[in-house]
């Protein structure tokens, strides 16, 4: 037995619409803005009356061939540069009206670039009204003499229309008047406002023919701005606290029983005529949210929705009141739309709150393009693509008139101005793909089935009335059945009079005295009106005469009075035009005000961040100086270390000097010792020469001398020990003898003696200087000297052979063939040497990357630092490549080679192992090629310690 699926809830079915319904494109039309300078170039030009072409200014190229490429756009019909506001709205909105009072819905909305003249279309100025009051001149001109008393229609809060009585509207009017807290409509009898009165001229005026006279009707309007993707009230009447104000609130969109789309918690006011309806409207404008941009200086920054609602009810089949019947009460609606321009903030360098703006300005905007593109896509091609209406409430309150609820009417506004040229492209693309968007055509609602003409029947039955009451010469109210009861209750009663015999004798003889006496009554009345009437006339003959003496005073009087009139209609029209002028200069104030505020808040956000900044730099300069005591310190800590290291260097070479100076004193005296044993004679072994003494370290022992400032000066190179020795080998050898010449002729010169000593202690310098790490094998006395004759010795001197200075050759491991990353710090120093370490088929970084040492085997890095003797000691630190487990390159180091550049001139500030040099040895180092570079692979040497 196979299981039953998952129960799902049900979707909510949705409405089916007849496919034979018709349908209507959206109404787009154009209207061209006329250029500010007659010199400033162009860059729409109109072809026809619907059809205008696009041309790419000059210097910008339209197509990658750098050709200019024009293009053309239809529209159902373009207004030119010449157009006046009358022809416009006989066009586009005069349609609307008519269907509007015919109970159909309308949208009207303007769309364009910023400073396109959308508000100027849809508002006018004083003299050239706009769209919006021709729209409320026309409707109230229509349905003036039809209008219900106010509060007799109520809105629901529901989007819906209630129906009240005569008495229950009564109340609630006196119940407002009663209230002071609660602002009164203003009243429609009040004088008309000089501004509007200037917008729509009596020539101008018109109206809808078509409309019913059996109805009554009532005009609601209503006003909300979409500022930042959020609803506001333009007229809420929200308590004003000083001390805490709180910003407006924003609205939420709901959706009534009829799935139409409305603004919950809307103000709704019943107005009765124009001027109070622009008043209204007035109100609402002057808390619309407008800024000062580079493109526009009061720039719409919303998006401002006017709606007008009318109510109407028929009357009952009298014609005399309403039907009291909600069923019967129709509501439709016209909205006009301001929409908020769109532009680049790259053209008008918006910033803060502007930016703001202007992103969710072009995001619903955008919003819009995405819901007609949608719309098209699924009627041209039969999908079922979702419309994102939600996406932005402009579409979501508005999307009831694309789903066939209404007629929808577009204007483009065109600036055609070069610079606009690239916005001015998109808009006509957008108005291109909405002409191809259809709207299902609304159809006429059936109200009522009572006869036509109720209210014409009523009113002539009332005036027949009063005109026969007014010939009979009785008051006009004789009609009034209080009066007429009064009377019928004045005369006798009537007897009964049923017959139920033919013999009765008694009724009609009773019915007829009944009768006789109210004929009696009656004539009386008669005769006493009479004598009132002769009394009146008596008294109105009187009052003639009277009357025709008054009369020539009065005369006298208007005369005077129209004299006045004419002043105080001359008063009157100064009045009027010193109100238009306030009006005027108010509008202007709010304005300034506005942009006051607008200013004044960007100078508070500007000093907040230059307060910001300030603290910044104070921050700053309270680092540097801590970096500047620190930095001090440093110096001052620097400076006393490399004293003392000076101080330490200078006290270990006059060590070393002292110990070099007594060494040679002692080969001096050995010298000595020979020389005297070779004169005295062989016979008898000669004394080991004493011991000399090493200099006093009194000086050493007094501890530290005075440390100086400036560095140590470079010695004096013939002052080395080196050079000493030399000139003591030369003042032993050029000493004149003090011997005989006999004695001279038997014994051996001193340059022998010092040869065949060298012969008998050799000091291996060059194994020494090859092998650091070998211990110098130096004695501080010599070994005991044994004769022989010069002719050995020459012989043995010319024998001996000095082995030859060969340093130590090492070839680079670089010279292989693997691939080498050169790691060479961009901090390094070039050296001016003959040596370089040049490596080939490496790759030269100044920082290590993986992508580098995947490609190679093997690594070096260039290491500088500064050796003991004050150059600059170079080292290849080399290692080998390898992958790890994770994927990465890792680099083990292996060997490390120093690059050294040292000056043969200068001494050796190295201190040696031993304490004493021979001969052989200093003329062996003296006679050494110099080297221009040493590569060993040993480490770092040890520096000894003061």
């Amino acid at each position: 037995m196979q299981r039953g699926g998952k129960g799902k809830t049900p979707r909510r079915p949705a409405l089916k619409k007849a496919t034979n319904v018709e349908k209507d494109p959206v109404g787009v039309y154009c209207r061209i803005r006329p250029i500010c300078a007659e010199d400033e170039e162009c860059c729409v030009e109109m072809i026809s009356s619907s059809t205008i072409q696009l041309h790419a200014p000059d210097g910008l190229k339209a197509n990658r061939n750098g050709e200019y490429k024009e293009t053309q756009y239809s529209f159902k019909r373009v207004f030119g540069i010449n157009t006046n506001q009358t022809e416009l709205f006989e066009d586009v909105a005069k349609p609307l009206v008519e269907d509007l009072i015919r109970c159909k819905n309308g949208l009207l909305f303007t769309y364009g670039v910023t400073g396109s003249g959308k508000t100027y279309t849809m508002t006018g100025s004083p003299g050239e009204g706009g769209l919006l009051p021709r729209c409320l001149d026309m409707l109230f001109n229509s349905i003036g003499p039809f209008q219900a008393k106010r509060f007799v229609f109520k809105p629901d809060d529901k989007n819906g229309i209630e129906i009240q009585s005569q008495v229950d509207a009564l109340l609630e009017r006196q119940k407002r008047d009663s209230q002071q807290s609660v602002p009164k409509t203003p009243s429609s009898r009040q004088k008309a406002d000089p501004e509007f009165a200037d917008m729509i001229s009596p020539e101008e005026a018109c109206k809808c023919e078509s409309v019913d006279e059996d109805c009554c009707y009532s005009v609601f309007v209503s006003y909300i701005e979409i500022y930042n993707n959020y609803i506001y009230d333009l007229l809420e009447d929200a308590p004003f606290d000083p001390i805490r104000p709180k910003p407006p609130q924003s609205k939420i969109l709901r959706e009534d029983q009829n799935h139409t789309m409305y603004v919950a918690g809307c103000t709704e006011v019943e107005v009765k005529s124009t001027e109070e309806a622009f008043e209204v409207f007035w109100k609402g404008q002057k808390k619309r949210r407008i800024a000062n941009t580079q493109l526009n200086r009061e720039s719409s920054r919303s998006h401002s929705v006017f709606t007008v609602k009318l109510a109407q009810a028929p009357l009952d089949a009298d014609g005399d009141h309403i039907l009291q019947d909600k069923s019967q009460v129709n509501a439709s609606q016209l909205c006009l739309v301001d929409l908020a321009g769109s532009e680049r903030t790259s053209r008008t360098r918006a910033e803060g709150s502007r930016l703001r703006e202007a992103g969710n300005i072009n995001q619903s905007l955008m919003t819009l393009r995405t819901c007609i593109e949608a719309l098209r896509e699924n009627q041209m091609y039969g999908t079922n693509k979702m419309v994102p209406y939600r996406d932005s409430k402009v579409t979501h309150l508005f999307k009831n008139y694309f789903d066939g609820e209404g007629k929808v009417r577009m204007i483009v506004c065109v600036n055609p101005k070069a610079e606009d040229y690239e916005e001015t492209v998109l808009v006509m693309r957008f108005a291109e793909m909405t002409q191809e968007v259809e709207v299902a055509r609304p159809v006429d609602r059936p109200i009522y089935g009572l006869a036509a003409g109720r209210r014409q029947r009523n009113q002539a039955f009332k005036d027949e009335l009063s005109r026969r009451l007014e010939e009979r010469g009785g008051p006009s109210n004789a009609d009034d059945p209080v009066l007429l009861n009064q009377l019928i209750d004045s005369l006798p009663a009537l007897p009964p009079c049923e017959l139920v015999d033919p013999a009765d004798d008694q009724t009609l003889p009773r019915l007829i005295e009944v009768l006789e006496r109210r004929q009696h009554i009656r004539q009386m009345i008669t005769k006493q009106v009479n004598q009132t009437a002769n009394t009146l006339k008596s008294m109105l003959q009187q009052f003639d005469s009277q009357l025709s003496a008054k009369e020539t005073f009065l005369h006298d009087q208007r005369s005077k009075l129209s004299e006045k009139d004419k002043v105080i209609l001359n008063q009157k029209s100064e009045i009027e035009r010193l109100e238009k002028k306030s009006k005027t200069l108010e509008y202007k104030i709010d304005i300034l005000q506005k942009t006051t505020g607008m200013y004044e808040q960007d100078k508070r956000s500007l000093q907040q961040e230059l307060e910001g900044r300030e603290q910044m730099l104070q921050k700053e300069l309270a680092e540097r100086r801590r970096m500047e005591q620190r930095m001090q310190g440093m110096v001052t800590d620097t400076k006393y270390k490399w004293e003392k290291e000076c101080e330490r260097r200078v006290n270990a070479k006059q060590l070393e000097m002292q110990n070099k100076l007594w060494v040679k004193d002692e080969k001096l005296k050995q010298l000595k010792a020979i020389v005297t044993e070779n004169s005295s004679g062989g016979s008898h072994p000669a004394e080991p020469p004493p011991k000399p003494e090493r200099p006093s370290r009194e000086r050493d022992r007094n501890g530290p001398q005075e440390r100086s400032a400036s560095p140590t000066p470079r010695p004096d190179l013939s002052q080395t020990p080196l050079s000493q020795n030399r000139v003591n080998v030369r003042a032993v050898q050029d000493r004149p003898p003090t011997s005989t010449p006999s004695s001279l002729s038997s014994y051996p010169s001193v340059a022998s003696c010092v040869s065949d000593w060298e012969q008998k202690f050799p000091v291996d310098s060059v194994s020494q200087s090859r092998y650091p790490g070998t211990p110098r094998g130096t004695s501080r006395a010599p070994a005991p000297w044994h004769g022989a004759s010069s002719e050995g010795r020459r012989r043995d001197a010319g024998t001996r052979t000095v082995p030859p200075v060969r340093p130590r050759h090492r070839r680079s491991r670089s010279a292989g063939g693997e691939k080498w990353v050169d790691h060479k710090p961009s901090s390094n120093l070039d050296l001016d040497t003959v040596m370089q370490p040049i490596i080939p088929n490496a790759i030269k970084v100044s920082t290590p990357n993986e992508k580098a040492l995947s490609k190679c085997h093997k690594y070096v890095l260039r290491h500088q630092e500064l050796a003991s003797d004050g150059e600059i000691e170079t080292k290849l630190i080399k290692g080998d490549v390898f992958k790890t487990r994770g994927g990465g390159q890792a680099v083990q180091f292996t060997d490390i080679e120093t690059l050294k550049q040292e000056c043969p001139a200068a001494p050796s500030r190295k201190r040696r192992s031993g304490s004493e040099e021979g001969p052989a040895q200093i003329e062996d180092v003296e006679n050494r090629a110099p080297a221009g570079g040493l590569s060993s692979s040993s480490g770092y040497q040890k520096r000894r310690k003061p």
